[in-house]
């Protein structure tokens, strides 16, 4: 499959800067799969296509504080630091200066007592090891740390609270899903009312997420694990939902990944916690989701070949064309999609 039919031109002033607020009055495309029709709508439209029993299951993982502004010990150069992952004591860190070698010294801007020495370069990150005890990782993240935005949102003093869902529990991700981004607890609670079942499960959103596909063929990708857990409460709910015929409705692309590779993984939809590759392009067959909810992607991107996929190649595509010809809002603080 060539990569090169998942390619479209989007002008670069669709690209969102900024959330909308309140969150659920953002835009809503519709895309019904039955008989490819579109409606345009508001998001907190959604209660009116969700029915009673069906279950919506939302990714509650919770983004990290992971910029972090550095400098050079030996020379005061700037580097910036996106956290990744810690590992054996050593933190894995993409770095914005590619003017480093082993045994430097970066040390925090805002305060040069906490001090890193640069290890090795791995074939996409740093690793370094924090001369400062391990258990005072998080508490620099906290009290140092900033939003880890997206490299196409221009603006870097986004609060941490705009790229937070607002069901977010679980500290791990350097991104966010941001098909969750567009929920507020009225909607929420509205979708309760309506007796539409609400579960969670958690995925670390890593350096997947912003990996671009580079191999000519789509087949040829890899993914970067994640890793993700399944609740023994929330495979329950989503087990009887199947069985009654109801709609397991995933919320945002990490969602589908997660439910998708629990029933390769157990051969069901059983709790799990493990680590997921699970690379999903047109082909794939669908064994747990019904519908999805998410935004508009990068072109050339995983998550695009995942939403063609779900919602059919050229349906998808088309569907695209019609969002850019009406200034429809990309990525991350952009409009959303409903494929049903």
């Amino acid at each position: 499959m060539d990569l090169r039919e998942f390619d479209f031109f989007l002008p670069e002033e669709l690209i969102a800067q900024e959330p909308v607020f309140p969150r659920d009055a953002c835009r809503l495309m519709v895309l019904w799969r039955e008989d490819e029709t579109i409606e345009h709508r508001i998001f907190r439209d959604i209660v009116e296509y969700l029915e009673e029993g069906d279950v919506l299951v939302f990714n509650d993982t919770k983004v990290l504080p992971a910029r972090l502004f550095a400098r050079k010990e030996d020379t005061g150069g700037k580097v910036e630091m996106l956290f990744l992952g810690e590992r054996e004591g050593r933190w894995e860190c993409l770095l914005s200066s590619s003017r480093l070698r082993p045994g430097q010294i970066l040390v925090l801007v805002e305060d040069p007592t906490f001090r890193f020495r640069v290890e090795e370069r791995g074939k996409e990150w740093w690793y370094l090891t924090p001369l400062f005890p391990c258990e005072e990782a998080k508490s620099v993240l906290s009290r140092f740390g900033h939003t880890p935005t997206p490299p196409y949102v221009k603006r870097k003093d986004v609060p941490l609270e705009a790229y937070q869902t607002v069901y977010a529990r679980v500290p791990g991700s350097v991104a966010a899903p941001t098909a969750g981004l567009h929920f507020t607890e009225e909607l929420l609670k509205a979708l309760q009312q309506k007796g539409v079942e609400q579960v969670m499960l958690t995925l670390h959103v890593g350096l997947g997420t912003f990996r671009p596909v580079k191999t000519e063929r789509v087949e040829d990708h890899r993914m970067h694990e994640e890793w993700f857990t399944l609740p023994e409460e929330s495979a329950q709910k989503i087990r009887k939902a199947k069985s009654e015929g109801k709609r397991v409705v995933a919320v945002g692309t990490t969602t589908v990944r997660a439910l998708e590779s629990v029933v390769r993984k157990t051969g069901s939809i059983e709790a799990f916690s493990g680590t997921t590759d699970l690379f999903i392009y047109p082909g794939f067959s669908f064994q747990v989701v019904d519908a999805l909810i998410t935004n508009f992607h990068l072109p050339r991107s995983t998550l695009f070949l995942l939403v063609c996929a779900f919602g059919g190649t050229a349906f998808v595509k088309r569907a695209y064309e019609e969002a850019i010809a009406k200034r429809y809002r990309f990525y991350s603080f952009g409009d959303a999609m409903l494929i049903l």
